[in-house]
């Protein structure tokens, strides 16, 4: 495998990494020759996908009246998210497969920043979803007055500011470590646990800061948005009628499988024992929640709600 060392001389007995080289998805050459194209391909329809399909969501919700509702409205942050998420990791993966697998520092900080930012503020919105959907099913009568638009807007600016600061905080503890080299991430991009096993400065700091950020928002956030959902199946199966509880299960549904689909491969990445190690399996993992879920969650949210299909319907066809 080609490493790239770039390195700027501080003195004789220090220096300093200016360019990282991002791992490549197979050491073997004759099978690396053969997996650029359908990966090139495989990681072009991702982007296509998110881009086009989350920009729908978008669009459909802000032209059609009858979706400025919560549940919509928490919807389209959730979308933006994974537009951001998927811009800031595709791109230099498809040009890592087609020219130098090389980010400089500078770049490499800004896409850990960006991706912490949204990973942390993706959890922190299904927390934010899961109550929405709580108050919606367990507390219906008092529904409009507890999510009123105020209450949107302060929980979305909450979710936004919280995962920027967050990612703040963790990403500023990366500038005064020193990085003398190698300068190989054993991943497909910048992520924090990849690139602090590459300092040559103690990271005891950063590691605890990382721990008890991944307990915060993915644990805490994790058991906020299960035990609502407790709740509100505990809430469905008291409906007497089959079409109610089809109904309550229909708007719940499509946000447990997403949250399902996203802590188990956020979880198993952040909260195992071998922390930072990215082998086959583990990139296979963050491909997964880095771009095959945020390219299916506009499937799995529009493909069984028929008042988004309705709306994006008229959208498309405005005159049938």
């Amino acid at each position: 495998m080609k490493q790239i060392h770039s390195i700027m001389i501080l003195n004789p007995n220090q220096t300093m990494v200016t360019e990282f080289v991002l791992e490549e998805f197979s050491e073997n050459p004759s099978l690396r020759l053969l997996l650029i194209d359908a990966l090139f391909c495989f990681f072009f329809i991702l982007l296509t996908m998110a881009i086009v399909g989350n920009g729908l969501i978008i669009t459909t919700i802000h032209r059609s009246p009858s979706l400025h509702t919560p549940m919509y409205f928490f919807l389209v942050n959730l979308a933006l998210m994974d537009v951001i998420c998927t811009v800031t990791v595709l791109p230099k993966v498809l040009q890592s497969l087609v020219t130098e697998n090389t980010i400089s520092y500078g770049g490499c900080l800004t896409q850990m920043f960006i991706f912490s930012w949204v990973l942390g503020s993706e959890l922190l919105l299904f927390s934010a979803m899961a109550y929405d959907r709580y108050l919606a099913i367990c507390r219906p009568l008092h529904y409009g007055t507890l999510m009123n638009g105020r209450a949107c807007v302060a929980l979305a600016a909450f979710v936004w500011f919280t995962g920027a600061l967050n990612s703040l905080v963790l990403t500023c503890l990366v500038l005064p470590l020193s990085f003398c080299g190698p300068n190989l991430i054993t991943h497909f991009f910048c992520e924090i646990p990849s690139v602090l096993m590459l300092s040559c400065s103690p990271t005891f700091i950063n590691d605890i800061m990382t721990v008890i950020a991944d307990m915060f928002l993915t644990g805490l956030n994790f058991l906020l948005t299960m035990t609502s959902y407790g709740f509100i199946i505990a809430s469905i199966l008291r409906i007497r009628s089959a079409e109610g509880k089809k109904r309550a299960f229909s708007t719940c549904s499509a946000h447990l499988i997403v949250v399902t689909l996203y802590y188990s491969t956020v979880l198993y990445t952040y909260v195992r024992p071998a922390l930072g190690t990215a082998g086959l399996l583990d990139k296979a993992i963050a491909v997964l929640y880095t771009t095959v879920t945020p390219s299916l969650n506009p499937l799995i949210y529009t493909l069984r709600n028929k008042e988004f299909k309705t709306s994006f319907k008229k959208l498309l066809f405005p005159h049938s």
